[in-house]
């Protein structure tokens, strides 16, 4: 059965809810002619019809332009179901990399004074933050250590002198959501945990600084900080092994939960509860536990790129004006309110490879950019671009206040294996003035460029939907590959 896609605007689409018996929604995707190819042979779409089957859903199942297929929800998928009316809580929804997210710092260098020492600046991040598979830190925690860093996320480590106070206002959730409970996460994901925080670990986490190549509003920039010209280091990275413990274990037990609350649906990995019950109590409580992590990890990452900086300029990171820009997380489900048909309603929204647009006047961001929304930080690949977007008043009313994260992948890692040379990758990334840095030839090539989509493709179709507004785009001058 094909898939019936209604186009309703030039960047909407919708699967309407009579496409499978059991759809409570319809699914609504926001792509563009040009990107759907990419989705024939991808079984994402349907993902968004499935999880419109969920016992509590509220508006539609949503995609964004990032969208390809995942472990339950597709990448780039959002859904929000009513506590009060039974609304569950997925932990395919949320993803194994909890709080996958990406920090953004500023600084007061321009790019002419990177002029010789791109080298000497890769080289100090790439041997200065422990990356790829398995990597440890230097931070060691005990049990009841690492409790407290469960609970208190970045401001852990913060308290720990990795940073400041200044970094805790520019995190979403001042980097450490409320309700974690570490008796609710398992001996196993403690031991996994026990050595790495301040790691960026493996496949798409990196850390890249970034040039400032141009400005599409200069009002919010002027808020922001940022002008032509300007160095900027972005951090991506999550809950390392700890998060992808907890999910493994939760998916596991709500198997159980369907059964046990008679729920329904089409696909066994979209396995849930609901949000009252027990277990979706128990999975909230460890997944908080898990972001929580994830902004003491990229934290600390922080502390670790600003020590590296001033080996190469010889100045403090307070003189180059390397401040927290702001943070987000990707992969999270949390409890907000939103309008509903004219009620507010708590919700429990899913972002799964999608990223909060909060827009301007919401009490939930920093008050020095309630006048231009909350800002949207959008990886590319290692080859193309970033952006820097704020949030608005139209993604809230439309999609729970979301937008896309990233680029998303066109070819799997196996595929990107088996058409990629590496030698002729980092040749054209050379010519290109980049210079990469990893672990292994594998996951560079697994990174390439040609395995993304364009990430200005995907930032032009959430900025004409009104998703968030684009703000600046950066090139990238080097990249620690997880």
């Amino acid at each position: 059965m094909s898939i019936p896609l209604e186009k309703l605007t030039e960047y909407k689409y919708r699967i309407p809810k009579s496409y499978k018996a059991g759809m409570r929604v319809d699914g609504i995707v926001y792509i563009d002619e040009k990107m759907l190819p990419s989705l024939v042979d991808d079984n994402a779409l349907d993902q968004v019809a499935h999880v419109a089957f969920l016992p509590g859903i509220v508006k539609y199942s949503l995609a964004m332009p990032d969208i390809h297929w995942g472990y339950g929800f597709c990448i780039g998928g959002v859904a929000a179901t009513d506590i009060a009316q039974g609304g569950v809580i997925s932990p395919g929804g949320v993803g194994f990399d909890i709080n996958c997210g990406v920090r953004l710092l500023r600084t007061d260098l321009d790019v002419s004074d990177l002029s010789g020492k791109i080298e000497k600046i890769v080289n100090n991040l790439y041997h200065h933050v422990p990356s790829g598979v398995g990597s440890k830190g230097e931070v060691k925690v005990s049990r009841q250590e690492q409790k407290r860093l469960m609970i208190n996320g970045a401001q852990w480590a913060v308290s720990r002198g990795f940073g400041t106070p200044d970094d805790l206002e520019y995190c979403e959730e001042n980097g450490a959501m409320e309700g974690a409970d570490p008796d609710t996460v398992s001996d196993r994901a403690y031991e996994r945990g026990k050595q790495q925080a301040g790691t960026l670990g493996s496949g798409n986490h990196f850390l890249e600084v970034q040039r400032v190549e141009e400005i599409f509003d200069i009002d919010a920039a002027g808020v922001l900080g940022v002008w032509p010209g300007q160095i900027m280091v972005m951090v991506h990275t999550g809950s390392r092994g700890f998060g992808y413990q907890i999910c493994d274990e939760y998916v596991r037990l709500m198997r159980n939960c369907l059964t046990k609350y008679k729920i329904e649906v089409p696909d066994r990995q979209l396995a849930c509860a609901p949000v009252n019950s027990p277990e979706g109590k128990q999975y909230l409580g460890a997944m908080r536990a898990a972001a929580n992590y994830a902004w003491a990890n990229r934290q600390v990452i922080t502390h670790l790129v600003r020590e590296s900086f001033e080996k190469v300029f010889s100045k403090s990171w307070q003189t180059m004006g390397m401040d927290l820009v702001y943070d987000v997380a990707h992969n999270v489900a949390k409890i907000e309110t939103h309008t509903v048909d004219g009620e507010k309603k708590k919700l429990c929204v899913h972002r799964k490879g999608a990223t909060r647009s909060f827009g301007p006047n919401n009490s939930d961001i920093p008050s020095k950019y309630q006048g231009i929304g909350q800002p949207v930080i959008i990886p590319g690949d290692m080859g193309r671009a970033s952006y820097l977007l704020v949030g608005t008043a139209h993604a809230e009313e439309e999609t729970f206040g979301t937008t896309c994260h990233g680029a998303g992948r066109l070819k799997s890692r196996h595929e990107a294996l088996k058409t990629i040379r590496f030698d002729q990758l980092m040749k054209e990334l050379k010519e290109k003035g980049i210079e990469v840095r990893a672990t292994g030839k594998k996951t560079i090539v697994e990174e390439a460029p040609q395995a993304y989509k364009d990430v200005n493709d995907v930032v032009d179709i959430v900025h004409r939907a009104g998703l968030s507004k684009r703000v600046c785009r950066m090139k990238p001058l080097c990249v620690v590959k997880g």
